[in-house]
């Protein structure tokens, strides 16, 4: 399914969003009677989980053993437990030479696949050589498993003696144990070992658990280098021309050379880095001199911890200071010398750290999260998003181990500061996660960003190979109704150097809770970024940089976790490649354009037949409409705005009924060449042989050459505009003025009415009445010259 680059029109569906109808909520047997012969479920509406399809699993908590017996040979005992249900086996790591051990270790067995009616847990005594020595077990019977319904407390747990392999009990060793049936809701479900991920052992078992993860806390430095007093160069015999290179962590700025030599340089230029709490960078500022073109020597230096600095959470400035430079160049055996100086250079900074900014560390298309970096400067939530990651259908298969292929999947999902991951379900091409995660919503014109991952880490440590993508959904809040529940299948589809690719479907359950309607209304109103963006904006340049910068930190930090949140995927959820080049993105911009004046295009074509008298009829009702408006002028603008709305309220039958998903026709996808995709997917500098760039760059040129035309073109008219009174051709400006002059006066004697009645009767005359030629103003505006002759 979706295996073929260029997909046949029958398979068009398969890239559709899907109605589906899951069974969400909480259902519980009734009671919770053990020994039930039957489950009978009876609704139980709740808050927490009603948003996926619920799960049951039986919990087996091992807290403890004491007074195992020691083995024979040994005299020792290096006991571990084994619980085993069915083909299920989990087990907990051993101690060595411990007879009192404390596991505290939880395992889910998920009912759906239990195909025994006994529980059976082992406790085994380690040996490094022969087989595990068998110390003892406990058996519980399937139906006399009671069953928690939160929010009770936990059950707690209780001491058993353990049996020998016949039943007998054993004169020494007891297990603390708990045996409960329960759903994904309880609260030892993140923590505790899962069958759906039996195979996975040792520190692999740590990559599969389901995680939330916080942003990092953004700030913005900005660092206003105003200027330097008393810089001394190692050549004193000519003044230094210096300039300022200010460094935070791995990110560097410089400012410019001043403009001139001098020992008292000015600047004042501000330089913008990104930082991130806790703060374990230093502002490093370094004065240089300009000795020689190819030459900077560094003539003092500055380290100052980010916390020292004040924060800013208004447009007023902070304070100014002067900071003493530590002179370089004087080593250790040196170090007297300094305080032997009379003076130090100096540089006066105005530093802070930015709190009333948002910074951005995705694109501004796709943003999750609007609010100021100082918490005190944060409204209150306006909303509550809640989402039930389901299921996956249909996913490919991702990788092959001994000979067999096989999908980890995992889903992430990325909202404002918070950041979600799914457990990981092993060796399934339909996983179910069905868990439910909530946000708070500030702004309802922003995005969630959901993508689903192949986890290649099972086997615990680092490791090189990046978790592979199988896909990205994203689904703007504004464009879900409040307080319903969206359950759709979102394809999952992967552009690739092959192609247009799907990778199976998704399942998700959204609400979108409001909590306040009239503080949503005047969101609407107010700029979607916090205000000093507007006050104080940075270029387009610097917040590409800062962009860049604040992603990177981002993902160093995520990555940095336990599971870690690798830089792969924070990379694809944040989109960080939006901005190289492809021709097919560049298509599909260019057709959205297209799209865009398409109505504008029908009208215009319109009332081109209306002007053509194709349809009489019609022409004859639009000479009426157009006597009314010129005997009621007044009637104008109130007939625009009803017609709007009448047009409104008729959408409002089609109106979407679904969130919005990645459309493969908008993109340009199946349409795109394999060579342009080639070209999408290359490194950047280029990787590729160079033949291939040398066609990429003579395809490249040649598409630039036709935008070029078009650019000249609409300089050409514009400058023919301004050449009406310029008096570059003073034959047709003269003509021009002239007519200005006899329209004014003419205009001025004659009523309004009568001029737009004349002209309107004109512009609507009956073809025999028009000639094919072009009209008078289009040959007297053509005529007219640009300055394309002066072009070389």
């Amino acid at each position: 399914m979706g295996s073929q680059s260029a997909p046949p029109k029958a398979n068009q569906d398969d890239y559709k969003l899907k109605d589906t109808k899951p069974v969400l909520g909480e259902r519980w047997p009734h009671g919770g009677q053990r020994g039930g012969s039957g489950w009978i479920y009876t609704e139980r509406a709740t808050s927490t989980y009603d948003l996926v399809e619920q799960m049951f699993y039986l919990y087996v908590r091992v807290e403890k053993a004491k007074d195992l017996p020691p083995n024979q040979v040994t005299g020792s005992v290096d006991p571990y437990v084994e619980v085993k249900v069915g083909n299920y086996k989990g087990k907990t790591r051993h101690f060595e030479k411990k007879s009192n051990p404390e596991w505290k270790q939880v395992f889910a067995f998920s009912k759906d696949k239990i195909q025994s009616s006994v529980v059976e847990v082992y406790v085994r005594d380690k040996e490094m050589v022969a087989r595990d020595d068998y110390i003892g077990k406990v058996v519980f019977d399937m139906h006399e498993v009671p069953t928690r319904v939160p929010p009770d407390s936990p059950l707690a747990p209780q001491w058993y003696r353990l049996e020998g392999r016949r039943g007998e009990p054993k004169v020494r060793g007891e297990i603390m144990l708990a045996v409960w049936m329960g759903t994904q809701a309880d609260e030892a479900f993140p923590e505790a070992w899962h069958s759906d991920s039996a195979s996975v052992h040792g520190d692999g078992v740590y990559t599969i658990r389901s995680k939330v993860y916080v942003n990092p806390k953004l700030w913005y430095v900005r660092v206003n280098v105003i200027e330097a007093q008393d810089i001394e160069p190692q050549d004193k015999s000519q003044p230094p021309q210096a300039f300022v290179k200010a460094q935070v962590g791995q990110q560097v700025l410089k400012t410019k050379l001043s403009p001139t030599k001098t020992p008292n340089p000015m600047w004042n230029e501000d330089l913008v880095f990104v930082a991130a709490e806790p703060f374990e960078e230093q502002l490093v500022i370094t004065v240089e001199n300009k000795s020689t073109p190819a030459k900077d020597e560094v003539v003092g230096r500055l380290c100052v911890p980010l916390n020292k600095f004040e924060v800013r959470l208004d447009h007023r400035p902070v304070h100014s200071r002067w900071f003493n430079l530590e002179r370089f160049g004087f080593g250790v055996l040196e170090g007297d010398k300094r305080h032997e100086l009379k003076f130090s250079s100096r540089i006066h900074l105005r530093v802070c750290l930015e709190g009333a900014y948002h910074v951005l560390d995705e694109s501004t298309m796709y943003i999750s999260d609007t609010r100021p970096t100082a918490r005190q400067l944060w409204k209150q939530p306006i909303g509550i998003l809640e989402v039930g990651i389901l299921s996956a259908q249909g996913l490919q298969p991702m990788k092959t181990n001994e000979g067999k292929s096989s999908t980890d999947a995992y889903c992430v999902a990325k909202y404002g500061q918070k950041w979600v991951r799914t457990r990981t379900i092993t060796e399934s091409f339909n996983p179910k996660w069905n868990e439910q995660y909530t946000w708070e919503v500030y702004d309802p014109c922003t995005v969630i960003t959901l993508g689903v991952f192949d986890n290649c880490h099972l086997g615990g440590g680092s490791g090189s190979k990046n978790d592979s993508r199988i896909g990205k959904v994203r689904i703007r809040l504004s464009t879900l109704e409040m307080d319903r529940i969206y359950t759709n299948s979102y394809p999952l589809l992967v552009l690739s150097p092959k192609g247009l690719k799907k990778m199976g479907e998704v399942q998700l359950a959204i609400r979108f809770t409001c909590l306040s309607l009239a503080h949503i209304i005047y969101l609407y109103g107010h700029p979607l970024l916090p205000k000093m963006h507007y006050l104080h904006p940075f270029t387009v340049n610097q917040l590409d940089g800062l962009r860049y910068q604040a992603m990177n930190i981002v993902a160093v930090r995520l990555g940095r976790a336990e599971p870690p949140l690798r830089k792969e995927v924070v990379e694809y959820m944040l989109d960080v490649d939006s901005h190289i080049w492809s021709l097919r993105r560049s298509k599909a911009n260019f057709f959205r354009i297209v799209s865009l004046f398409s109505g504008a295009i029908s009208m215009t074509r319109w009332l081109g037949e209306v002007q053509q008298w194709k349809n009489p009829i019609t022409t004859i009702l639009v000479h009426v409409l157009f006597f009314i408006l010129i005997c009621y002028p007044e009637l104008i603008l109130p007939t625009i705005f009803l017609y709007m709305f009448l047009i409104g309220i008729w959408n409002f039958r089609f109106r979407p009924r679904h969130p919005p998903h990645m459309d493969t026709k908008l993109s340009w996808a199946e349409a795109a060449h394999p060579d342009e995709l080639d070209e999408e997917f290359d490194t950047f500098p280029t990787s590729k042989a160079q033949d291939v760039v040398k066609m990429r760059y003579d395809r490249l040129r040649s598409v630039a050459g036709r935008i070029q035309t078009v650019v000249g073109d609409i300089a050409t008219q514009g400058e023919r505009l301004q050449a009406l009174l310029s008096w570059r051709d003073p034959r047709a400006t003269s003509l021009f003025v002239i007519f200005c002059l006899i329209a004014a006066v003419a205009l001025y004697i004659t009523p309004f009415k009568m001029v737009s009645v004349v002209a309107g009767i004109f512009w609507l005359r009956h073809p025999k009445f028009r000639s094919k030629l072009p009209s008078l103003p289009s040959n007297f505006f053509k005529r007219l010259p640009s300055r394309a002759d002066g072009m070389l």
